[in-house]
């Protein structure tokens, strides 16, 4: 007998939230495989993308305003 626990198939038909949030930053860049976006279609609730989505282009806006403010203020432009 093995030690080993097989994963039970509800375990396999979910999208993890490392997996939800890899997939939203390959969409950012426009590249993603086609078996992960299938795996995202019929396994990931699109709740779940779209939140994800938002935090992260929230999180992008912010992270440029704050690169720009520092240039600048490295620049001596107010």
């Amino acid at each position: 007998m093995s030690d080993q626990q097989q994963p039970s198939q509800h375990d396999q038909d979910k999208v993890t939230f490392w997996q939800m949030v890899a997939s939203v930053l390959m969409s950012f860049l426009g590249v993603q495989r086609g078996s992960v976006r299938e795996r995202d279609f019929e396994k990931g609730k699109p709740i779940h993308f779209i939140v994800i989505g938002l935090v992260l282009t929230i999180l992008l806006v912010l992270g440029l305003v704050l690169i720009v403010k520092l240039v600048l203020s490295q620049a001596g432009v107010s």
